[in-house]
């Protein structure tokens, strides 16, 4: 491997980043902006700007479906084209969420403009993760406030706190289908959340996962839907049968 082209642009260290299905990179930093590029020509297009402080994370709504294999028969039989359409929308313009320590997120269309879409606010503690479910129509974030919070992916409206942590929570992973989340935290835990709208107890806890001796950091889970990792301080991964 080779470097290609060095991006310039960012005046404090880049945080977060992303390649889109519109063939463009986008990056989170600490300067509190967000870069979008054109990779092809090594140029700049457009700085997305909002946030009072550092850019931790940003998230696209198109993640799954660019990086996973379909998890399912029904999935299969669509094209890799009908199934980034079905995440991206009928408007067929990514979005992009991005999370940062002055308490706020951004919805943004980063191909189309650099003005977002809302603001979201209602953590009161920095954010540290931001993830779109896998059909693109709900986001989650985690902060150190303790709490997950969901919102809707295409309008930026809060739907639900999830809460249950007693200590900062670092990460957070969907299930294939989109029903289920789970999170990562500092109190040594996972959770297992019902974010299936069309349930009675969405928003609410489904299992407490203890077993690691400490701070948790990572979670995954795969793409099958059966199994999570989760990566911890105490020096362990665990995995974790749905």
């Amino acid at each position: 491997a080779r470097s290609v082209h060095v991006l310039s642009g960012h005046t404090s260290a880049v945080t977060s980043v992303r390649w889109s299905g519109e063939g463009l990179i986008l990056s989170g930093s600490e300067d509190r902006t967000i870069k979008v590029w054109d990779p092809s020509k090594g140029i700049l297009c457009r700085s997305l700007e909002g946030h009072a402080h550092w850019v931790n994370h940003v998230a696209l709504s198109s993640d799954h479906v660019l990086r996973n294999a379909p998890p399912n028969a029904k999935e299969r039989l669509l094209s890799p084209k009908q199934r980034y359409d079905a995440a991206v929308g009928a408007e067929g313009v990514e979005r992009l969420v991005s999370a940062s320590d002055d308490h706020t997120m951004y919805l943004w269309e980063p191909s189309r403009s650099k003005k977002p879409l809302t603001r979201m606010t209602g953590h009161v503690q920095p954010i540290n993760h931001v993830s779109f479910s896998p059909n693109g129509r709900l986001i989650a974030s985690a902060s150190f406030d303790k709490s997950v919070r969901l919102w809707h992916g295409a309008s930026g409206k809060f739907l639900a706190a999830l809460r249950g942590h007693v200590g900062p929570v670092y990460q957070v992973a969907w299930a294939s289908d989109s029903r289920l989340l789970v999170s990562a935290s500092k109190d040594s835990t996972l959770k297992l959340w019902d974010v299936d709208p069309g349930n009675k107890t969405f928003g609410k806890l489904k299992q407490d996962l203890p077993g690691h001796a400490d701070e948790v950091f990572a979670v995954d889970w795969s793409a099958d839907g059966a199994k999570v990792a989760s990566g911890s301080k105490d020096c362990s991964l665990k995995l974790w049968r749905h």
